[in-house]
């Protein structure tokens, strides 16, 4: 029934434009542009049941099953899951927000930072991740040549206006920041300024986040340290991390981040920081996935023998410690496949 009703209001719809371009009497044009307005209101609801736009039937967060996925799928990372559904939610409650929404993901390898992305994108997202208005930049791939800067920023200045024009509730991506050419991410700052709008496009309503490895050793020193001591993992806050964060991003030569304006000028909402994944987190990443792949059919059934042995294909470090992952859970699905084969 929709389908068809959409068919006829097409029709409609182009009856009336082309009966409005030639009758041009000023009574008959009023009452057509009048009645095509509401015709093209009513296409355009009935589209939107079926094609993704920029409304809050695609768009919507909620953020008490957000903060539920992280909890249960994100492991050793308490201070991830506090900063993001905090930080989310604020802006997406927020009709008028001051800036852009714009959230540096710091850590080694493995640690969470793309899954994170993809679990906000969603929540937030109908199609998630699929979504027209998700867009995933990898640096390495849209921007290798460093002698290509001018050409990178003019294609990064027309992503960004084109997208954000076309929805407001636009999402960001920029995977490997840290290997960015410096100088490049300066070309979004104007796009994470507390303007009002720039040539007439509102910009405070997107958001952007950065995945970064950079400060991946400052954070996983003061983790270590932390085990020295002989303190809980989940005792390390936010302000422990914070400024080894900023310090490495701004400083670090080979970063995407290297003196960039972006930081200087305090355009970024909030830094947070992934900390190295220890043998325990693993274990459960690989549970999952034993989960996902069928291997069992539910968490009381799988062998803990298997996930022993799979946890010890993964390397691990400091060399004298061994306590954290080197990959973190990234290398979990090839070093499963590879145990569970040999049944």
């Amino acid at each position: 029934m929709k389908v068809k009703q959409l068919q006829a209001l097409t029709y409609i719809f182009i009856f009336l434009t082309t009966c409005h371009a030639i009758e041009p009497i000023s009574g008959v044009a009023t009452v057509a542009a009048g009645v095509s307005a509401v015709f093209i209101a009513s296409f355009r609801a009935i589209k939107c049941q079926f094609k993704e736009c920029c409304t809050k039937r695609w768009i919507k967060l909620n953020a008490t099953e957000l903060s539920t996925s992280l909890k249960n799928q994100v492991y050793g990372q308490h201070l991830v899951i506090k900063a993001v559904v905090r930080h989310i939610k604020a802006h997406l409650s927020n009709d008028d927000p001051s800036k852009a929404l714009a959230l540096s993901f710091h850590g080694g390898t493995g640690t969470g930072k793309n899954y994170v992305s993809k679990i906000i994108a969603d929540h937030l997202y109908k199609e998630g991740m699929k979504s027209g208005f998700v867009h995933m930049i990898a640096s390495t791939k849209e921007f290798p040549h460093r002698d290509m800067v001018p050409l990178y920023k003019d294609k990064l200045r027309e992503l960004i206006e084109t997208s954000v024009n076309n929805c407001e509730r636009s999402m960001f991506i920029f995977d490997e920041i840290d290997k960015m050419p410096p100088g490049l991410i300066d070309t979004i700052k104007p796009y994470l300024d507390y303007y009002d709008n720039l040539s007439g496009i509102n910009y405070r309503k997107a958001i952007f986040i950065f995945l970064s490895n950079t400060a991946g050793t400052e954070i996983l020193q003061q983790t270590l340290r932390f085990w020295h001591e002989e303190k809980e993992r989940d005792t390390i806050e936010l302000k422990d991390m914070e400024k080894l964060v900023t310090t490495s991003a701004v400083n670090t030569k080979t970063s995407g981040f290297y003196h960039s304006d972006v930081l200087l000028r305090h355009m970024i909402t909030a830094y947070i920081p992934f900390l190295p994944l220890e043998r325990k987190h693993v274990r459960k990443c690989i549970k999952d996935y034993l989960l996902l792949k069928k291997y069992y059919t539910n968490y009381g059934d799988i062998k803990e023998d298997k996930v022993r042995e799979i946890t010890e294909q993964l390397q691990y470090f400091p060399e004298e410690e061994q306590l954290f992952s080197t990959t973190g859970c990234k290398r979990v699905p090839e070093k499963t496949g590879y145990v569970m084969e040999e049944d």
